[in-house]
């Protein structure tokens, strides 16, 4: 079967190898859309943190099981499906915890080891979701707006709430769509017009800020005078990641979903002054997947206008690189199969 591996930063390669071999407990599964993530344009880049090369790359992944055996998960050959791409153990504090996005020996597909840039993968049947009711573009892009529910989860949003979220690219626009879903009112942040532009038009925010431009009054000005109560961080940005603590109000949280590969720093009198709380969040859960599929069933999430870029899987390798480039306005970018 035909796979496309990235070799070293900036390379990639289609080879051809043996078809995926089922192990117990698990589905064959061929692969039918792709999602391309800030993960897979850091890894390209040389800058994902936890990274080994080569790897095949790709865990935003909609299929189609092509063999299973009964089993009791009542999945069956032919179901659509979306894949969890968290491999965890099931035994370590986390998993014990029911926190098994944080699985003490986390294997992440595309990351840690080899994910869905290939015709067939073998996937544990605990890791699958049956998504017959939706489209292969709606399944495909569970995984990114899953990780915006988990976050929205994790900072514990309540109806009315103002939350501020930094970062306009997918995984931001996942969590200001899960919020606004909650009832929050949701303001965008951003150093791009276009981006926020589309924020307020796919994910209802009901304001935006550049951040270039005196963010600190204009969040005041957009909430009454006020600070919001949740700010989360999805850039994966140094600089964005350590001034979004002044842009919580006293009392509030401020989450960060997005990684960077740095030590952090912050002034301890300020933090301890507004009596913050400060969290990540990691990944996401089976209960945050099934919380986005009610929301498309909802359209409160819309995949047709998410998914802003296509291309064939053969094709994949020539045009990666123009994604790079801000000029291409990617949203989400998917591969066909």
């Amino acid at each position: 079967m035909k796979a496309i591996v990235c070799n070293q930063p900036n390379e990639f390669t289609m080879i051809q190898k043996q078809d995926a071999v089922r192990g117990q407990g698990e589905a064959l599964v061929r692969i039918h859309r792709i999602g391309i993530c800030g993960t897979d344009y850091h890894a390209f880049r040389g800058e994902q943190a936890y990274f080994e090369y080569p790897r095949i790359l790709g865990h935003e992944l909609a299929g189609v099981i092509e063999y299973v055996e009964q089993n009791e998960y009542d999945f069956k050959a032919g179901d659509q499906v979306s894949i969890i791409p968290y491999m965890y153990c099931g035994t370590c504090i986390a998993c014990r915890a029911g926190k098994t996005n944080c699985c003490t020996d986390m294997k992440v597909m595309g990351v840690h080891i080899d994910g869905g840039m290939q015709e067939t993968v073998s996937v544990p049947l605990s890791a699958l979701l049956k998504t017959n009711e939706l489209s292969l573009d709606q399944t495909v892009i569970l995984e990114p707006i899953a990780i915006g529910a988990h976050a929205v989860r994790r900072a514990e949003i309540r109806e009315g709430e103002t939350v501020a979220v930094i970062g306009a690219g997918p995984i931001g626009l996942g969590v200001m769509a899960i919020a606004k879903s909650r009832g929050a009112k949701v303001i965008a942040m951003d150093v791009n017009d276009s981006r926020l532009a589309f924020c307020q038009a796919w994910a209802g925010a009901d304001g935006i800020v550049n951040v270039l431009n005196q963010p600190d009054e204009k969040l005041l000005e957009l909430n009454g005078g006020e600070l919001p109560t949740v700010v989360l961080d999805a850039t994966g940005n140094l600089r964005s990641m350590q001034d979004a603590f002044r842009y919580v109000a006293h009392g509030g949280r401020l989450v960060y979903v997005g990684l960077v590969k740095s030590d952090i720093t912050f002034s301890d009198p300020e933090f301890h002054k507004k009596e913050l709380t400060l969290l990540s969040s990691r990944n996401a859960t089976k209960e945050d997947f099934d919380v986005v599929i009610d929301a498309i069933r909802t359209e409160a999430v819309d995949a047709s206008r998410f998914i802003t870029h296509r291309t064939a899987f053969e094709q994949m390798i020539d045009v990666f690189d123009t994604w790079l480039d801000p000029q291409s306005k990617v949203i989400k970018a998917v591969v066909e199969l």
